[in-house]
């Protein structure tokens, strides 16, 4: 019995899945929403490629992510695998008929390093938001060129919650490369979106219960599937960004390094928020840098005083309401030991705390009147810091970069000055 006429036990597609696996283009872009049965789809697809006697490649950036798209895979080919007919190597995740070029495998990629050594006719990249662009224009490309192969990225858009994990030089390359699908007349591409309610295995009661627990960006983003560039009602937007965005800085007369710790998360997966900014002698600010990190209080101190030091800052500011103790002593430690290592005679670096009587609206709305009224310039792009400029709203839990930000202006511009409120 050819092993075709074996049993497969395949899931059945659901109508939004069906759309792609029947798509006859060579290039597939799927937008999903968590949930949204984007991964099983992908093991539909491939395990049909594969009988057909084709090569399948899927890669998805961690471990954990692999194992939904691996358990499918196995099960719909158990019959065929017990029967002898094909070989499993469950450490590699590779299942072949043994002497032929047939076969799946599925394995951890990041970039363009760790997806190398390889060839396929199907290349499926998964959580391709999460993967560098390398992964891809280096590696992934070529490797279809012998058989002119197929390809299909999966992604979900990346809240302010996922973005910080990308590999990504450009956070924003899966929407643009869907938005390029979308608009080819060729016919080599095609794009698809569903939200992770039009999987109807999924129960709609505990999607709803999730709604109250996210906000609506990260909502929209991770559920409904929504590339989002800005949210009505925030109160930055990409005009006032650009409008008021130069190449070099003039003359400054002060420049702080400001500083807001994740004080909810682990040490290692923790993200700092640390911006350098500065304002001239007119009282224009100008944002320099934006160091933000993840990572140990030993790699975002000394990443903050590498900071001070680079740009020559007057002092490192941060909130006393958000670990400012822990920040302070943080610093202290990093300075004494960078400066032990280049034999410095002083490890001492200016340190303020600021203290923050209001909300975070009140706080950040004379900072966002300061760039409307173009009194503050960007030098530069700051992709991610202005994504969470003009996505947060009011009343969401603000992102670290945003509030780093929002400190360096306060101190810089509006602190002792009757705009500022109570700080």
């Amino acid at each position: 019995m050819a092993p075709k006429e074996l049993i497969v036990r395949l899931s059945k597609p659901h109508p939004k899945q069906r759309e792609f696996l029947r798509c006859p283009a060579k290039r597939i872009v799927v937008r999903a929403g968590r949930r949204g049965g984007k991964t099983v789809g992908m093991a539909i697809k491939a395990v049909e490629c594969f009988l057909k006697g084709r090569r399948v490649l899927y890669a998805a950036p961690t471990a954990d992510q692999i194992n939904t798209f691996w358990r499918h895979v196995r099960d719909a080919l158990q019959p065929c695998i017990d029967a002898g007919l094909y070989y499993k190597n469950e450490t590699e995740k590779t299942i072949e008929l043994r002497g032929t070029e047939q076969r799946i495998k599925a394995k951890t990629a990041w970039n363009s390093d760790t997806l190398r050594g390889d060839y396929a006719d199907l290349l499926i990249l998964d959580e391709w938001q999460m993967m560098n662009e390398d992964a891809w224009g280096v590696v992934g490309a070529p490797m279809l060129l012998d058989n002119d192969g197929d390809a299909v990225f999966i992604y979900t858009p990346p809240s302010s919650r996922t973005a910080g994990v990308s590999k990504a030089h450009d956070k924003k390359h899966a929407a643009k490369l869907f938005a390029a699908a979308q608009a080819d007349t060729t016919g080599r591409w095609a794009a698809f979106t569903f939200s992770s309610h039009d999987n109807p295995h999924l129960s709609h009661e505990a999607l709803n219960e999730i709604a109250s627990d996210m906000s609506n960006l990260a909502y929209r983003q991770e559920i409904l599937a929504e590339d989002i560039d800005e949210v009505p009602g925030a109160l930055w937007t990409r005009a006032i960004l650009e409008k008021n965005r130069i190449k070099v800085a003039p003359s400054l007369y002060r420049i702080v390094v400001a500083v807001d710790p994740e004080a909810t998360a682990t040490a290692t997966s923790a993200e700092t928020g640390i911006i350098v900014a500065g304002v001239d002698e007119n009282e224009i600010g100008y944002l320099l840098e934006d160091c933000t990190l993840r990572g140990s209080p030993a790699e975002w101190g000394s990443a903050v005083v590498r900071a001070f030091d680079r740009w020559d800052a007057d002092r490192i500011v941060a909130e006393t309401n958000n670990g400012g103790d822990m920040v302070k002593f943080v610093v202290e430690a990093a300075a004494k030991e960078l400066y032990r290592q280049e034999e410095r005679r002083s490890d001492r670096v200016p340190y303020k705390q600021l203290h923050a009587s209001r909300g975070k609206h009140t706080r950040a709305e004379p900072v966002s009147t300061l760039y409307e009224n173009g009194r503050v310039k960007h030098v530069g792009a700051f992709a991610e810091l202005e994504d969470q400029l003009c996505t947060w709203l009011p009343g969401d839990t603000s992102p670290d970069r945003l509030d780093a930000a929002v400190w360096a202006f306060t101190e810089l511009m509006l602190a002792d000055k009757k705009q500022a409120g109570t700080w």
